[in-house]
This record gives structure tokens, sequence and C-alpha cells, in this order.
């Protein structure tokens, strides 16, 4: 049963709304004013929030901007509840990421059609970009379809297809303008940077669940790394007009995306720091340590990576010879063991701990 906080300081209003999704089979819960009601949002954690605006406290431009500032609320669907009809006013709490508005006075069908067309836009965010560990990506282009089916998202175009990409096919090259956004559904895609030398370092590798390409379609700039087949993957192409129509339909999505993006520039800075302070031995431990959480984070997988020693020591930035050194010197203390082309993790403490 999704959980609904209603935040309005006029008690019929309040009362009249909580009745009708009441009756809708929704567990409703209810606050009087906006400074009771971000306390009730950050320790329930509700499926979404319907505010009003004009409230004494605290109103709903600072109930909104409060909840975004707390990692287990932010991103949460939020509907504003306001008696004025003012383009300044939808402006502003769009602005702070509001997800839609109902003008006072509504009727229930309106207030349920919100309701139902936000809920489900954020099941189908939360399914879809929850990642291969917490249930995964079935299929993206559902994902789509079932925004489009909400009426706000139209896309350009219906060239939407999965393609079987083979191992060492391209997808894209560093100096390429980028034409679309290329989602991993089964596979491993590498990506990495060549110098003036022709040397490359993999910045990163990517899997079942991953996008790639996505920041230069943001950004519209030329790529700035190249992406190459890893393993033979099935990859869907999001032509880039349909994607960047995807990210600014619908806030919820947008505030997903800006996670993914974070989340992806604050692993780019740890792999750099790595790069730049740790030892040999720091360096090669840190990209085992690195693939085993991203390929095999969870608790029933198997302690071990499969990647080649060339495409390990690019990773790492040192010299293929020097990886399979430190990889036989890590056998001999017993933190892992090598099996044909694959790693066993035999100690993830020491590794994680390494002392120099």
């Amino acid at each position: 049963m999704k959980k609904i906080l209603v935040i309005e300081d006029n008690d019929e209003v309040r009362e009249n709304i909580a009745e009708i999704l009441e009756l809708a089979n929704y567990n409703v819960i209810t606050a009087p004013n906006g400074k009771t009601g971000a306390e009730t949002a950050i320790k329930e954690i509700p499926d979404l929030i319907i505010c009003d605006i004009m409230m004494p406290v605290l109103d709903g431009y600072g109930v909104l901007h409060l909840l975004n500032q707390h990692a287990e609320t932010y991103g949460i669907p939020f509907i504003f509840l306001t008696a004025k009809s003012e383009k300044a006013d939808l402006r502003k709490g769009m602005e702070l990421g509001a997800d839609d508005y109902i003008t006072k006075p509504f009727d229930g069908i309106e207030l349920m059609k919100a309701v139902e067309i936000r809920l489900k836009r954020a099941e189908a965010v939360k399914k879809h970009f929850a990642g291969p560990q917490t249930g995964g990506i079935d299929d993206v282009r559902t994902f789509i379809e079932n925004l489009k089916s909400t009426g706000t998202l139209e896309l350009t175009s219906e060239e939407r297809e999965l393609y079987d990409y083979k191992k060492k096919q391209m997808i894209y090259t560093e100096g390429q303008r980028p034409k679309a956004v290329y989602y991993i559904k089964s596979g491993k895609v590498k990506i990495y940077k060549t110098n003036e030398d022709g040397k490359e370092l993999i910045t990163d590798i990517l899997s079942t669940g991953d996008f790639a390409g996505y920041t230069y379609v943001l950004e519209n700039i030329t790529y700035r790394e190249s992406a190459q087949v890893l393993e033979d993957a099935e990859i869907l192409v999001i032509p880039k007009d349909d994607f960047l129509k995807l990210v600014s339909a619908d806030a919820q999505v947008a505030r997903q995306f800006i996670k993914l993006v974070a989340h992806n520039v604050l692993e780019k800075e740890q792999n750099l720091l790595s790069l730049a302070y740790n030892s040999l031995r720091k360096k090669v431990a840190y990209q085992i340590v690195v693939w085993l959480d991203k390929f095999n984070g969870r608790a029933d997988s198997k302690k071990e990576i499969r990647l080649s020693r060339e495409n390990l020591a690019k990773a790492a930035g040192i010299a293929p010879e020097s990886l399979i050194r430190t990889l036989s010197d890590f056998k001999s203390e017993k933190l892992i063991d090598i099996q044909g082309g694959v790693i066993i993790i035999l100690n993830e403490n020491k590794l994680r701990n390494l002392p120099y």
C-alpha cells in the first residue's frame, strides 16, 4: 500500500484530501503545518507528498527545499497545492523541483489523476534506475513507454533498438559528436582515454544496468573518452533527442540522472587519487576491490574478478609487467588466488587495508 503524506494547514481541506485518498486504498498520514510535515516526511519516508504552499511556520517552498537536503527524502514525488495560479508561483515551485501543481479548489478526480500519474512515474524511475544489484533494469524501452503513456513525454524517434555488439567493437570514439545514449543490457563495456603516446587508461568499466555517453549529450560536447565492448553485449541505443526529452519531461527522472552523474564523478575522483598517491601495491589492491564491488557486490556472489591482466593494468595506470609481479606477490601472501583468467579474492579485508 502506497504511503502519501498530506501537509495542509486548513483542517477541512486536509481531512477532505485524506478521505479521498483513503477511499482509493492509500495509506495516508497528515501534518497541519510545514515544520511538522517536513519532520514527518523524514521519519516516515512516504511514496508521495501533497503540500500546500501558503502555510505558517514553514511554507511549501521551504518544505521542498528542506527535504531536498536529505538523501532519504530527496526525489520523493512532490505535488503542490495552491490557491494561486500566477505563473511566478508555478515557475518558482518547478525550479525547486516540484513534480506537479493542483490549484484549489479541485475535485476528487483531478486529485486522484495527479497522484496516480506521479506514483506511476516514480515506480518506473525507481525500477529502471535501481541498478542490477537491487533488482536491475529489465528493459529500458518499457521504462520509456511507461513515461510516454503518462502523456507528457513525446519521443522524437521510434528507432530505439536493442543491438548486439561484439567483443572489441567500438561504440563511440574520442572527438566524435554524441548522437545517442547507450544502455548496457548485458555484457561489459570499457571507457578509456588514450594519450599522445598511444597509452590507454581505462576510466570505467560498465555492465548490466549502466548508461554510457549521457554526460556528453547533456553538455552537448564531443566525446572526451572512447567506449569499446569488452564482452559481447546487448546495448539499447536511445537517440540524443529522445534522451533529452526524457530527462527534461519529468523532474523525478532528472533528479535520478543528477544522482547518477554525481556518483560517477565521486568514483572517478577516488580513482584519480589512487593513481596519483598510492604505492604500486595499493594501486593494484584498490582496483581489485573496485571491480569486486562493481561486479560482485551481492552477498551471495563469488569474490572473483574476470578482467584481463591487460585491462586491469590500464585501469590501475601501471605497466602489465608491474601488475603481474604485484599479483604474484598477493598470491604468495594468500590475499588472492589465480585460476586461469580469474582472480579469486581470499582476504578482502587485507586488500582493502594494505598498510603500504
